[in-house]
């Protein structure tokens, strides 16, 4: 008894550490969403979630959450594939996953650096595409402080996030499936359809949320990369937080509610989906 409780004190700076930084200011969030500023209960900070900016931003993030979330599943399930499935040469999964476990953590305000450094009106990339090809995207449309140039910044870590999660799941496929498939006459294609994507699709849609949840409460990387240019409800919770713009922390208390419960809906979805894709894989 002695001894388990000496290994308690290994853990307790985790427990403190989630109290101070994650249980008690979230609490605090959902009791300030409810009070007036006199401290009593009130649903007018929810109703002013109705506001039209306020109903934009959150539009504004879903659509930039799925969007990144949909193309960083497409994209990072074909290089995972690719390496795991493809027949490549064994030497590229080890590079490929030290980076992802890089770049899935490489957000905020060096990511948006790198992409103005290197996407910018006068990044690298930009000024080379038009100086050897006499191609010049910002005159063809293209714009990094906006929704698609945001979008593709988040790639940077939606991508390496995705590779990480779905290798396991992939790796997970016995080869006694695909030869019982085969043996029965399936092709390639019919595997896929029938036997692999529908054992991986747990994995996959609890993937996806995640990477929603992910995007979706990203806040120092479009704030650096776009400031307000793009009102996403990060960044206006952000500014509410400074107390430069709604000047109502009860407001801005409603706001953080709103976007804990989407985060927590995507990450719920995540864990059942998890959980049931792990039945396969035993």
């Amino acid at each position: 008894m002695m001894k388990t409780g000496w290994n308690w004190l290994g853990v307790m700076p985790f427990f403190a550490f989630a109290a101070l930084f994650l249980i008690l200011p979230t609490m605090n969030i959902v009791i300030g969403a409810f009070q007036n500023s006199e401290g009593g209960f009130t649903l007018a900070n929810l109703q002013g979630l109705t506001a039209p900016r306020i109903v934009d931003s959150f539009a504004i993030s879903i659509k930039v959450s799925l969007a990144s979330a949909i193309l960083g599943c497409l994209i990072g399930f074909a290089m995972a594939a690719a390496v795991v499935m493809g027949g490549l040469p064994g030497w590229i999964k080890a590079p490929l996953m030290t980076f992802s476990g890089v770049a899935s953590n490489f957000a905020g305000v060096p990511l948006a650096f790198a992409f103005i450094a290197t996407l910018g009106r006068v990044g690298l990339v930009t000024m080379l595409l038009k100086q050897w090809f006499g191609i010049n995207i910002y005159a063809m449309g293209f714009n990094l402080l906006s929704f698609w140039g945001l979008t593709l910044t988040y790639l940077f870590f939606q991508i390496p996030l995705m590779i990480l999660i779905i290798t396991p799941a992939l790796e997970g496929l016995k080869r006694e499936w695909r030869e019982a498939a085969e043996v029965l006459g399936a092709s390639t294609s019919q595997y896929w359809r029938m036997v692999a994507l529908p054992i991986l699709f747990p994995s996959l849609l609890g993937t996806f949320a995640l990477l929603f949840a992910n995007s979706f409460g990203a806040v120092a990387t479009a704030y650096a990369l776009t400031g307000s240019s793009l009102s996403i409800v990060p960044i206006m919770l952000f500014a509410q937080i400074r107390g430069d713009v709604l000047q109502d922390p009860h407001l801005g208390y409603a706001m953080a509610f709103g976007m804990i419960l989407v985060t927590g809906l995507a990450n719920l979805a995540y864990v059942i989906m998890r959980t049931r894709a792990e039945r396969w894989m035993r």
